[in-house]
């Protein structure tokens, strides 16, 4: 029994032995066949490099004739026809020079938005010189103490007729009255003589208001009457005021009647006796009226 498994053992041993030997035999015959193979293909595809040269300066001869026909072409017609797309965004991105195929469009284009700047610039200009023009009606007009005047904007039209009356532009007593027919008598001058105003008592700092719509033709500064103010009402009918503080108007303003035109002040050295009081005249076609037959 121990001799017939150790032939057993001995014959397996033998038939895996053979088998790898007949495995490795048929390997080495492949790979000798293989490599046969390779030498021979190798030995039939042998790199000509002159013949590769000489083409590829035949291809450049051909690509620079081809460029050069190219070129002819492109300035021969450089209109595109109106068969092909033109894609502005496209050239734009991928092109350094963009050259717009509808050039006289373009050309009449910015012609157009030129003259449209130019017609723009032109409005703002004017518009901008009327709105200075604007702001020079209205700016505030200063007096010499610096007080600010009232608006000239609103140039409403002066029609003051006999028939109109006038509102006192200021409340108080009569102190001197009017009178050019004859003489009356001036307590600190100590003499009599015409009065062609009417001298109304009042209080330093009140408030003097317009007596009737006007214009301002005249601040000025007198002697005897002081700081004084101008005014024209129409139908040849003017207004003077004296004795005037923080004169608030200006020449060429338009005031409505009882607007605030200036204060009181202290009187001058020729009304020192009859105290602190409004200087008030009023004349047509430069004669005097008595402000008593106007005046509510």
């Amino acid at each position: 029994m121990r001799r017939s498994r150790r032939r057993g053992l001995a014959k397996e041993r033998f038939l895996m032995v053979a088998s790898a030997i007949l495995v490795l035999g048929s390997l080495t015959a492949t790979g000798l066949w293989l490599g046969r193979d390779t030498s021979s293909q190798d030995e039939g595809y042998v790199v000509d490099l002159s013949s590769i040269e000489n083409n590829a300066a035949a291809g450049a001869n051909m690509a620079g004739e081809n460029e050069m026909s190219l070129t002819e072409n492109v300035t021969q017609d450089t209109t595109p026809s109106d068969d092909l797309d033109y894609d502005p965004y496209f050239q734009e991105t991928n092109s350094l020079n963009v050259e717009n195929p509808d050039q006289s469009d373009s050309e009449s284009m910015s012609d157009g938005a030129d003259q449209e700047d130019t017609a723009k610039g032109k409005s703002g200009e004017q518009d901008s010189k009327e709105q200075e023009t604007k702001e020079q009606e209205t700016e505030e007009v200063t007096d010499g103490e610096g007080t600010p005047a009232l608006s000239t904007a609103m140039q409403p039209a002066l029609t003051f007729s006999d028939s109109d009356t006038l509102v006192w532009p200021v409340v108080g007593n009569i102190l001197v009255n009017y009178s050019m027919d004859k003489t009356v008598y001036f307590p600190t001058l100590q003499q009599y003589k015409y009065n062609p105003a009417i001298i109304i008592q009042a209080n330093t700092g009140d408030l003097i208001t317009a007596a009737s719509a006007g214009k301002v033709i005249s601040v000025f500064k007198d002697p005897q009457i002081g700081n004084g103010i101008t005014m024209e009402l129409g139908g040849g009918y003017e207004a003077t005021y004296g004795q005037l503080t923080n004169i608030l108007v200006s020449e060429g303003s338009y005031v409505a009647a009882g607007d605030v035109i200036a204060e009181v002040a202290a009187p001058t050295k020729y009304f020192s006796v009859e105290g602190t009081n409004v200087y008030f005249k009023l004349t047509k076609d430069g004669k005097p009226v008595n402000p008593m037959t106007k005046l509510n």
